[in-house]
């Protein structure tokens, strides 16, 4: 055995088969969003914003609602809505209490300090530009589901 194979190899190797058998995942969401989502509750926020988000009453409707109900549907799961501004929103996502949040935030807002935002999408019906949706920092599983599934629903 080479001194190279020995000095790295091995302890790759051993690091390889110990994550594969605790059954570690990538991408993964640390605070296991996706898992809760499936099957469960999808909470999200809206912030009124034309057609994209509509708020009338306890109604939350518009493009990008369709498109959070959509998704819901494919996970099983329920959507609570809450209705906020777009920093009441992001203090929500924080707090883990919201999975998601929605309005006519672009590709360059200032959100993204503090939370994570999807790729922007500009076909979205009332989009004037690449619109994201915001959600947990971190919960990678949960934001590439998200974007999978808008990959499928909003053509390029």
């Amino acid at each position: 055995m080479s001194r190279w194979r020995r000095v790295f190899g091995v302890p790759l190797l051993v690091v390889a088969l110990c994550t594969a058998g605790c059954g570690v995942t990538v991408p993964t969401d640390p605070e296991g969003t996706l898992d809760h989502v499936r099957g469960g509750e999808l909470r999200a926020g809206a912030s009124p914003s034309g057609e994209l988000v509509v708020v009338e009453g306890d109604e939350v409707g518009g493009s990008l609602a369709e498109l959070v109900e959509g998704l819901a549907d494919t996970l099983d799961a329920d959507v609570t809505w809450t209705v906020g501004s777009e920093e009441d929103l992001v203090d929500a996502l924080e707090a883990g209490e919201l999975d998601v949040a929605i309005g006519g935030m672009t590709d360059a807002t200032p959100w993204t300090q503090r939370v994570a935002a999807t790729r922007g999408y500009e076909s979205i019906r009332g989009a004037h530009g690449p619109v994201v949706l915001l959600l947990p920092l971190g919960e990678n599983a949960w934001q590439a589901a998200l974007e999978g599934y808008l990959d499928k629903e909003v053509a390029p």
